[in-house]
């Protein structure tokens, strides 16, 4: 919202004092020096342009800096096209919201009037070879039969575009999605407008498809043939049938259209249970196929045991089935089986689509002194009783135990509640949400802090300073005043 606010001044006084004025390009060792006004003209005149979006307090920023210089020096010696540009984000949020800038650094190249996320490494040698490949040719041309089924043998994964005119609007619309959205590196794009190629792949009419080496499957694709749709189409299918989750995957796994993810939590080092799991896992996977995700998580490798505890899991409760919902809110669900067979998978995955099968909500026993002190203990099973009691207004924090900043809250939760506990229609509480869930309430982060108003439905989230001040104007408003703290653009990790 502030940065709305901000977007929307900015261009007012840029209009009412600037007029059409343009500043001069400048340059620092190399690097174009760029803001709102001279941004458009630095586009046009070059035809490929890296520009780097930064902070001046962004460590990251500034390890990254030395190293772009190279680049451009090492770009000047070689009379290349590409120019390197950059652009401090603190003094340009018009160019920040306009090109979705969320942290810094971010690095995007312009090419031809195509922009691409730049995701390559940050020494000056992989920035080069970035540039390298994405100034080669994004689709490679297949005009043999026998060249389309090297291609396809030459990655585990690869995509060709079965086009009968190769100057159709079909046809330039997969190009332009090989070269700003699919990521090329590692599914290499071919495409073939031959009429014997296209006989021998069966294909009758435009096509896309997909070729999955590991799972020996194909995909296909037969339109709409616009970019966004190529992507989404690419994106929901590009997974193998059963992936593992971790850190370095993990953004490939969830960005999906497919919401439904079936979650396999089982020892990796256990080879011939693992090998027998998966083998009933992947043949569960290609039933649904399109319909839901299916994932493996070690639970013997000691990073993921925030992943068992946001299921309420242990390693000693491995193998073990989750499944989770993503449309809406995250909904889980627990099956009531044990054994891992395909059969039993398949029931569960379609009593979920089917909607015979309900979430599943992780609860405490509620402890006997839950309402001895200032604030109150509330648990998955006496939430609804406290937290939605028509009769009071609740503020709850939502902690984890092992969270710093819970931790730091926490004398002064303890304070407000003193300040309250004479106040029989005002409760202060808090619930541990690494172990209780609650339907209708979504915690994504921790601490999490809402407003449970007497006499409605309604959730109130505070945002505002985290101090007993703070909380006791948004508590006595009942909800309706609070500072929210300013939004910032993250340093990137």
């Amino acid at each position: 919202m502030i940065l709305k606010i901000i977007f929307s001044f900015t261009i007012f006084m840029s209009v009412a004092l600037v007029g059409s004025s343009e500043d001069a390009i400048k340059e620092e060792d190399g690097v174009l020096v760029l803001n709102e006004k001279n941004f458009d003209a630095a586009i046009g005149t070059n035809k490929y342009l890296l520009v780097e979006f930064y902070a001046p307090w962004c460590g990251h920023c500034n390890a990254l800096a030395p190293e772009y210089v190279k680049v451009a020096k090492e770009l000047a010696k070689k009379n290349s096209a590409i120019k390197l540009a950059k652009i401090d984000g603190t003094t340009e949020p018009i160019l920040v919201v306009k090109h979705g800038v969320q942290g810094y650094p971010t690095i995007k190249f312009f090419k031809e009037n195509i922009t691409i996320d730049y995701n390559g490494g940050r020494t000056a040698g992989e920035m080069l070879a970035w540039l390298e490949k994405k100034m080669g040719p994004p689709v490679t041309q297949l005009d043999s039969i026998s060249d389309a089924q090297k291609f396809i043998d030459s990655a585990n994964m690869s995509i060709i575009g079965f086009f009968k005119d190769a100057s159709s609007d079909a046809a330039i619309a997969y190009e332009t999605a090989a070269v700003s959205r699919i990521d090329v590196d590692a599914i290499p794009c071919g495409k073939a407008s031959d009429a014997a190629i296209l006989a021998s792949f069966n294909v009758e009419s435009d096509s896309i498809i997909l070729f999955k080496k590991p799972d020996d499957a194909k995909v296909v694709h037969r339109g709409p043939f616009t970019v966004d749709e190529i992507d989404r189409f690419v994106r929901n299918n590009r997974l193998p049938l059963i992936s593992e989750f971790t850190h370095e995957t993990a953004g490939e796994i969830f960005n999906s259209d497919v919401k439904n993810f079936v979650l396999l939590f089982v020892n990796k080092t256990n080879e011939v249970e693992f090998n027998a799991l998966i083998k009933e896992m992947k043949t569960s996977a290609k039933k649904f196929n399109g319909k839901a995700i299916y994932v493996f998580v070690d639970s013997s490798y000691d990073e993921n045991e925030r992943v068992l505890e946001f299921f309420g899991l242990k390693k000693e409760d491995c193998p073990v089935i989750r499944l989770i919902d993503l449309k809406d809110d995250m909904l889980k669900y627990k099956p009531s089986f044990t054994d891992i067979t395909e059969a039993n998978i398949n029931a569960l995955v379609q009593g979920v689509l089917d909607g015979t099968i309900k979430p599943h909500f992780m609860s405490q026993e509620v402890p006997e002194d839950w309402n001895k002190k200032a604030v109150k203990v509330l648990v998955g099973k006496n939430f609804n009783q406290v937290a939605r009691d028509k009769t009071k207004t609740v503020l709850v924090e939502f902690y984890a135990p092992w969270c710093g900043h819970c931790k730091k809250l926490e004398p002064v939760w303890d304070k407000l509640g003193a300040e309250y506990q004479k106040q029989a229609n005002i409760v202060i509480a808090k619930m541990d949400s690494t172990a209780n869930e609650v339907e209708g309430v979504n915690v994504h982060s921790y601490p999490t802090i809402m407003l449970f108003p007497a006499d409605s439905d309604e959730i109130i989230e505070y945002e505002g300073e985290r101090n007993l001040e703070g909380f006791k104007k948004f508590l006595d408003s009942g909800g309706k005043i609070q500072k929210k703290k300013e939004p910032a653009v993250k340093e990137e990790l």
